[in-house]
């Protein structure tokens, strides 16, 4: 019998916290999940500000780089500990389309705000977050009530 070749499933973090499931709590859910945003918004945001101010890439081009390196960092602590979910390619691929749309809100808000907002000091912390925070809303809801319910 010929066995099917399957993909591989995405990298994991060496990471146990508790006995897997999705039945943790919702104020442990947002507490966890706060925490790892907050982790993955300094690996977003040092990475902007190091590839837009010392490189020098263009507005979008930092932002962008720099989002696929916070929310990649996000998924892996929120799958294994916010969530406590097992791995599964469906939930990666949905975690995958999520972060794409977040991804086109989250570079369009900075972008349009960083464009419109007076050249100040506080111009791109104030885009940053602004487009940040947007983002972790929907993903936090996308993920809590349809992602992490996928089996």
């Amino acid at each position: 019998m010929h066995a099917e070749p399957h993909l591989p499933l995405p990298a994991e973090l060496p990471l146990v916290d508790e006995p897997g499931g999705t039945e943790v709590d919702l104020k442990t859910q947002i507490i966890r999940f706060g925490l790892t945003g907050g982790l993955s918004a300094v690996v977003d945001y040092g990475i902007y500000s190091l590839l837009l101010n010392l490189i020098g890439l263009p507005v979008s081009v930092a932002k962008s780089i720099s989002f696929i390196a916070g929310t990649t960092t996000a998924y892996l602590i929120n799958r294994r500990w916010t969530f406590q979910a097992p791995p599964s390619r469906a939930r990666f691929i949905a975690v995958v389309v999520l972060y794409a749309v977040t991804f086109a809100v989250q570079v369009g808000i900075n972008a349009l705000l960083y464009a419109t907002l007076s050249d100040e000091w506080w111009r791109q912390p104030l885009a940053f977050v602004i487009a940040q925070g947007t983002a972790t809303v929907i993903n936090f809801v996308v993920q809590r009530v349809v992602i992490f319910k996928i089996h």
